[in-house]
């Protein structure tokens, strides 16, 4: 019987947030984790909306927010299931701030 290495809590906090949210349908919980995964510029004109079915929908204050998110998708994405687990996110959709 093999035993995995215990992991801390703060590894294991990104993780929980993800399935809570994917659950919930509401992602509002992963804000730290996507604070961290793109940086505090980006993030204070974006947050998690919503993750459904592998998709995280992210709220933008414009489109132009969304056009350049878009463009930076790979790399968002590799960086945020750095974090979550390899696959938890699999696409980035963008909705505008209402």
């Amino acid at each position: 019987m093999s035993r995995r290495a215990p992991q801390s809590a703060a590894s294991l906090l990104p993780r929980l947030l993800a399935r809570l949210a994917e659950s919930s349908g509401k992602a509002g919980g992963l804000t730290p984790v996507w604070a961290a995964a793109v940086g505090e510029h980006i993030a204070k004109h974006t947050a998690p909306y919503t993750l459904e079915g592998g998709t995280l929908v992210i709220t933008v204050r414009s489109a132009e927010w969304a056009r350049t998110l878009e463009r930076e998708q790979a790399s968002l994405l590799a960086r945020l299931n750095a974090q979550l687990g390899e696959g938890v996110v699999r696409a980035l959709g963008f909705r505008l701030q209402p």
